[in-house]
């Protein structure tokens, strides 16, 4: 069975919805944040300390945005996939890691200087810059969906997604959906309005928004 080391609301809740998406059997280990502090043991299974990890047999995986690309290929042939022959093959990779590059990082920054580091090195200057730069970029989101399409390509809901829906879930956790453009704020009610989206928060437990702090 697969198995899925996971923070509530953090990078690995695209593991975890990856994995409801897909009504894939797994076991879940809910850990505390972050776990290379509050759960030391665990670096004898991961030692970055990061979430998420996902085991699957021989298989350990580390990365966020590359564990649902793994899962919907390696358990598809799956809709949530965009196939290599397929006209969207490209835009599907570079949403997925879009993403984490383009749209989760900068706000890890942001809750790193806001909330994680003691009162005496928090950054507000900083934590104010990431944020504009994760705003800033995006604008690209608005400008793909502002064509009208319901998902960002195939024509069909897919990991790529699932991968963004989490940088935007981040996002609220930080307070800073409301500078979400209308188009932006729509696709998220789309999103997490997906059974398979609750059904991942349900099975995660209360809600204690954390994202993972940076390396």
């Amino acid at each position: 069975m697969i198995e899925l080391y996971h923070c509530v609301d953090a990078r690995s809740f695209r593991a975890l919805w990856a994995l409801e998406e897909l009504g894939l059997n797994y076991r879940l280990h809910v850990l505390p944040f972050p776990p290379r502090v509050l759960a030391p043991e665990y670096l004898q299974l991961n030692p970055l300390g990061t979430i998420p990890l996902m085991i699957d047999g021989e298989v350990r995986m580390t990365e966020s945005a590359a564990i649902p690309q793994y899962l919907a290929t390696r358990y598809g042939p799956s809709p949530l996939a965009v196939g290599v022959d397929e006209a969207d093959y490209g835009l599907w990779l570079d949403w997925l890691h879009r993403a984490e590059a383009t749209f989760t990082f900068p706000q890890t920054i942001v809750l790193r200087y806001t909330q994680l580091e003691p009162e005496e090195r928090r950054l507000k200057q900083a934590a104010d810059d990431y944020a504009q730069w994760f705003l800033s970029r995006l604008r690209h989101l608005t400008r793909a969906l502002s064509d009208g399409r319901e998902w960002l390509c195939a024509g069909r809901f897919t990991m790529a997604d699932v991968c963004v829906g989490y940088a935007l879930l981040f996002a609220r956790d930080l307070n800073l959906h409301h500078k979400f453009s209308p188009e932006v704020s729509a696709y998220w009610d789309r999103l997490s309005a997906r059974p398979a989206f609750l059904a991942a928060k349900a099975a995660q437990g209360p809600a204690n928004p954390a994202s993972e702090e940076p390396a």
